[in-house]
């Protein structure tokens, strides 16, 4: 995958983190598409809006698409590196590739991903880390309560 196409599909995920953000939510966003390119699910993190701390931006992308027969040649494209459990859905479903909108302001499980055979892809986008700079400034709470601190 070349990485004109991953910003191209990262700009799906960046909407989903901004649509989060208005909502009062954590604004995180991810898409899943298909190995055809075919945009499968979107979503953003809901933990704040839905009051479940299960609804992260991957899951919620992930739920969208629905079921799928297999995973295998899909890509998980997220604002931001995935923590642990993000990185554990992509794991065990299959997913074979993850791009990553930035991983400066948090470095999840992308690295013990690629450790298992998981196509990474980083594109340490301003934009995404300033979104993000920007909310954990605005709200370190919130964001503490996002990553378990």
């Amino acid at each position: 995958m070349d990485h004109h196409q991953a910003r191209q599909w990262l700009a799906t995920a960046v909407a989903e983190a901004e649509a989060g953000l208005a909502e009062g939510g954590i604004p995180i966003g991810a898409a899943l598409y298909g190995a055809d390119g075919t945009l499968l699910g979107r979503g953003h993190n809901l933990r704040v809006q839905d009051g479940d701390p299960s609804m992260h931006a991957e899951t919620s992308a992930f739920r969208d698409a629905g079921r799928q027969r297999s995973y295998r040649g899909t890509t998980m494209v997220t604002t931001l590196s995935p923590c642990w459990y993000c990185s554990g859905l992509v794991r065990q479903f299959g997913i074979s590739r993850v791009v990553v909108g930035e991983s400066e302001t948090f470095h999840g499980g992308h690295d013990w991903l690629a450790e298992h055979g998981v196509e990474i892809i980083e594109l340490n986008d301003p934009g995404c880390v300033r979104m993000m700079r920007e909310f954990v400034a605005a709200k370190p709470e919130l964001w503490n309560e996002d990553i378990g601190e």
